[in-house]
């Protein structure tokens, strides 16, 4: 499924992404709904993945598309050091919030280490 073009609040983040930036995109979204459903909400800079609605909480953001890899930050309440899938993790000043990155360069990349928090984030925060 294209959920870019289902979704045209989000089409402009999209404007001159390779396919490759497109299809990573799409790919992650998809395995995002096996595991509950999604609202794709436009911000400034980011979009937003929530579970209950533009209002609702986010469970991930989507904050960079580059030329041939998409970038999550999921907002975790604890830190989860012992992983592979996460480029970097800290905690957001003043907060009991710890972003965890993940960089997607392939569709492998969301493999059952990401699934699981990936499942983490949709249970706990959404």
């Amino acid at each position: 499924m294209d959920y870019i073009a289902e979704n045209p609040r989000i089409a402009h983040f999209f404007a001159g992404k390779s396919d490759i930036t497109k299809s990573l995109f799409n790919h992650f979204i998809a395995e995002y709904y096996k595991i509950g459903h999604l609202h794709l909400v436009p911000t400034k800079t980011m979009i937003a993945l929530a579970t209950t609605g533009d209002d609702g909480p986010r469970i991930a953001w989507v904050s960079q598309l580059g030329k041939n890899f998409v970038h999550v930050v999921f907002p975790f309440r604890q830190l989860y050091p012992d992983n592979l899938c996460f480029t970097k993790m800290g905690q957001v000043p003043g907060s009991n919030q710890y972003n965890h990155h993940f960089r997607m360069y392939n569709p492998e990349d969301v493999n059952a280490e990401v699934k699981k928090f990936m499942k983490l984030a949709y249970k706990e925060l959404g």
